[in-house]
């Protein structure tokens, strides 16, 4: 893929080495020299210094060309407007906007923009962690609205049905691990001793479920 990422701050540096690790054409913009100095040594993406907004910055980016941009920097506005162009003026059809300050980022999703914004999430992350050890996040493709969970089944719920543990619609599994093998459940399924359940879940849905399995068999 061709890839443009506006921003070579920390975020935007991490993301254009890795995209050209992988094998893609990546450039990388910044209005400020030095930003580069981020990238390593041996980056092989081109880099492109100049206002992100400017036309022929972005025409020397690639941007006729392009099938992915990022507008990853700590400007929220600049962001916006950026992946608004490249979306509606470039027709680029894979655009997505880092949000740094959460309180803009209703307007973010106003431009139907697809949104990642990494302080919300990190924060989410690492209440889980925190207070919820027992249960792990292993996915999150969104910002944390719906996550994928890896969950130990208690003891005290061997025996029992999963129909008996996921009765909220906020609440799906997705997988049963037992003795090294995967399967789809169905509801009717009984526990073993020793499953891993991979559940997806809302916000509301995981403290839902957090609260059931303390309780034996839904008692």
């Amino acid at each position: 893929m061709n890839v443009i990422v506006m921003g070579c701050g920390r975020v935007g540096s991490d993301l254009a080495t890795a995209l050209c690790k992988d094998g893609h054409t990546v450039s990388v913009v910044d209005s400020t020299e030095a930003a580069f100095q981020n990238l390593p040594p041996d980056f092989k993406g081109k880099m492109v210094e100049g206002e992100m907004m400017s036309r022929d910055v972005l025409f020397r980016a690639g941007i006729e060309n392009a099938d992915a941009l990022a507008a990853v920097t700590n400007d929220d506005a600049l962001n916006a407007v950026v992946a608004h162009v490249a979306q509606s003026v470039y027709d680029i059809k894979h655009v997505i906007v880092r949000n740094y300050d959460p309180d803009f980022r209703p307007m973010l999703e106003a431009f139907n923009l697809q949104v990642v914004s990494p302080n919300s999430w990190g924060a989410q992350r690492i209440q889980e962690l925190i207070l919820h050890a027992d249960i792990q996040t292993i996915f999150s493709p969104g910002n944390g609205e719906v996550e994928i969970y890896e969950i130990s089944i208690p003891g005290h719920w061997v025996g029992h049905s999963l129909d008996e543990l996921l009765f909220s619609d906020d609440v799906r599994v997705v997988a049963i691990a037992r003795s090294g093998q995967a399967f789809l459940p169905d509801k009717k399924c009984k526990l073993e001793e020793g499953d891993v359940a991979y559940i997806s879940a809302t916000c509301d849905g995981i403290e839902t479920l957090r609260e059931k399995l303390t309780k034996a068999g839904g008692k």
